[in-house]
């Protein structure tokens, strides 16, 4: 089982774009950007520790997804686009939802 997977540009965006999605549709922003920002310097650790775990993990969540997960983590620089991505969903979130509850004035 190979434990090398190439993660392009574009794929790792659209990792970091579906879990902030993800992240902001479960309302759970503000948990998940402290914890991001907590264990920033950790990430690389973290993506190391998936690698070990990927026997285990894999099961449920697919061997190569695990992988990829992995080569996101490597770099801290990708923790910083989820932070901001997520910030700018929340954002936007919020900004739709004070427009519906504003009274239309004419």
């Amino acid at each position: 089982m190979p434990f090398e997977v190439d993660l392009s540009s574009e794929e790792r965006d659209r990792w970091i774009e579906r879990t902030a999605e993800e992240v902001v549709r479960r309302r759970l922003e503000a948990p998940v950007a402290l914890f991001l920002e907590m264990h920033r310097p950790l990430s690389f650790l973290g993506s190391q520790a998936l690698i070990v775990l990927t026997p285990l993990l894999g099961v449920f969540v697919g061997v190569e997804n695990v992988l990829k997960l992995s080569r996101v983590l490597e770099d801290p620089r990708n923790v910083e686009r989820l932070v901001n991505r997520i910030e700018e969903l929340s954002a936007l979130r919020q900004e739709a939802a004070s427009q519906e509850q504003a009274p239309d004035v004419q």
